[in-house]
């Protein structure tokens, strides 16, 4: 009994000093800043999707990303403000917020509250590699993202609706990122235009195209869709639009 007992006391010292090692080498390899996880890891900078909106919530933003096929480690990184250099990544600190969906998981969210502005920054892992978007100034409280479902729909091409929307707030977007749904919420095409236009399925003013699959043709009759995001230079939504519409004969 005493031997069992002697035996039972050393596999618990040696479980709990294999736990505080692995916490160690945790805290070592990960302490939530930006800063040590770049310089840890091979970086690619400006090749992560993401950006961010407001919400009807005036203190709650949320940051979108488009995780590519193959994309993990999927981290929110923040600064205390919006005053420090952006550029430097000693500013940034880890998140740790749930990841949501958006059109079912083709692209990812994170919802964080805040009344404060500030710079984030989003990254994950592929390849081996660490990516890092480019810094997203979140403008909730000095300039809110707009809210509409204004959008005008030409269909005169059978099955082809051509997409026209105005530009609601200044400064000018940048980008638009445009999205046709079906009645599931499932992503038929993503594109991004310089142009508040876009027709299904045409590439001709396509500038990025995160579509992975050929989109199927658009049945008459069926409810669809269609979201807009007009995105600033730094990556913060002006207005996001959606909308629904049935595809005519």
């Amino acid at each position: 009994m005493i031997k069992t007992d002697f035996l039972w006391v050393c596999f618990l010292v040696l479980l709990m000093s294999c736990n505080s090692d692995n916490e160690t080498i945790a805290g070592q390899d990960d302490d939530g800043s930006l800063a040590t996880l770049v310089a840890q890891n091979t970086i690619e900078i400006d090749n992560v999707i993401a950006c961010a909106s407001g919400s009807e919530n005036p203190n709650e933003i949320i940051a979108y990303v488009y995780p590519r096929p193959g994309a993990s480690d999927i981290r929110y990184f923040e600064t205390e403000t919006v005053t420090v250099d952006k550029n430097d990544y000693q500013n940034y600190t880890q998140v740790l917020l749930p990841e949501g969906d958006f059109f079912n998981g083709y692209l990812k969210t994170f919802t964080q509250q805040t009344a404060v502005e500030k710079w984030v920054i989003i990254s994950f892992r592929e390849s081996g590699i660490l990516h890092l978007s480019n810094p997203i100034r979140l403008k909730h409280q000095t300039q809110n993202t707009h809210f509409t479902d204004m959008v005008s729909i030409d269909q005169s091409q059978t099955g082809m609706p051509l997409f026209n929307w105005e530009p609601l707030v200044q400064p000018q977007d940048a980008i638009y990122f445009q999205v046709v749904s079906d009645a599931s919420n499932e992503l038929l095409s993503g594109t991004y235009t310089f142009e508040p236009q876009f027709r299904y399925y045409q590439l001709e003013n396509v500038v990025l195209n995160i579509t992975e699959e050929t989109p199927p043709e658009l049945i008459s009759q069926t409810p669809y869709g269609y979201t807009v995001m007009g995105v600033s230079e730094d990556n913060w939504v002006n207005t996001l639009l959606q909308a629904e519409f049935v595809l005519e004969d």
